[in-house]
């Protein structure tokens, strides 16, 4: 495999908006980016307090004409949480925040004067749908589940900012690896206890990132030039459910023998059991490792103790 280091302009200085900026990864980018002496300026879904902040309403698609002026990029991490049964308001919610919010800034984006450099927009590896074994990257097939087809409207809500000559990324991102919230936030406590295990028959792959990876990788694609487009954001090595439990299990040095049945996990979570914590995909950071990017906890151990996990 040929890797080509992308055109990473050094801008010493950036206007940089960032929506879901209290999230797990938001709140940690923002940190990040402002350590460097970027400029951030949050949306956020009130009035607006300071020149820090824009006042919007992703849910109903609305942002004010010219509040995106004089910023140089846009990061779009902003949605309703997955992590409850997905009856007929919660996809409501979940569509309307992701697509409905996207659409708005998009248009925004399309408006400006000056536009933005770059927009880099959230979306999931769960664009894949349930894929089984199949090694999955970038040119891979999407699914059709009702995840998958949030994640194409959500992407495909950008048009109009990559219509307007924008540079537009579709970050793709896999578990997220901290204690501070996500997937194994949730997954501590049982493990903590001894009674964690698998889930259903534990052969399902996940693919999943350091917290610290993805925003670095976030980072990394704000300056560089030459990619646009669909990048997924998981580390090198993804694992099977059963070696993500033990794999956890070990860390805390902790027993992982009480597996949760397939049944169990359904009748509790409903489809969105189905197509998270039960599906499987084997995700690769193609375009990320093509272009140069250098993962810093490639293996699942080296990302739970960089979390602050272990004994």
């Amino acid at each position: 495999m040929t890797i080509t280091p992308v055109n990473t302009r050094d801008w010493t200085r950036m206007v940089i908006a960032v929506s879901g900026s209290s999230g797990l990864i938001g709140s940690t980018l923002t940190g990040a980016l402002e350590a460097r002496g970027h400029s951030i300026k949050r949306l956020v879904r009130r009035p607006a307090s300071g020149a820090d902040e824009i006042s919007w309403n992703p849910e109903r698609g609305q942002i004010a004409p010219g509040a995106l002026d004089g910023v140089n990029a846009i990061v779009n991490l902003a949605g309703e949480n997955l992590a409850q049964r997905w009856n007929s308001s919660a996809r409501v919610r979940i569509r309307s925040g992701r697509v409905n919010g996207t659409t708005a800034l998009a248009r925004a984006i399309a408006a400006m004067p000056v536009k933005p450099r770059v927009m880099l927009s959230g979306s999931a590896i769960g664009i894949y749908g349930n894929r089984g074994d199949a090694v999955l990257d970038e040119s891979s097939d999407l699914g059709d589940d009702f995840l998958a087809s949030i994640c194409r409207e959500w992407e495909a809500a950008t048009a109009p900012a990559a219509d307007a000559g924008v540079r537009v990324v579709h970050v793709r991102t896999g578990l997220v690896m901290s204690r501070a919230g996500g997937a194994l936030a949730k997954m501590l406590l049982p493990f903590r206890l001894g009674v964690g295990g698998r889930f259903g028959d534990g052969q399902q792959w996940m693919s999943w990132i350091a917290l610290s990876d993805a925003v670095a990788a976030l980072a990394f694609l704000l300056r560089a030039e030459s990619v646009s487009g669909a990048v997924n954001l998981v580390a090198p090595n993804p694992v099977t459910n059963a070696d993500f439990t033990r794999t956890l299990a070990h860390v805390l040095g902790r027993p992982a023998v009480i597996p949760v049945p397939k049944l169990v996990l359904t009748l509790l979570l409903g489809e969105m059991g189905e197509d998270t914590v039960l599906a499987s995909q084997r995700v690769r950071a193609r375009r990320l490792v093509e272009n140069g990017f250098k993962f810093k906890q490639p293996t699942l151990e080296e990302a739970l103790r960089h979390a602050g996990l272990g004994h």
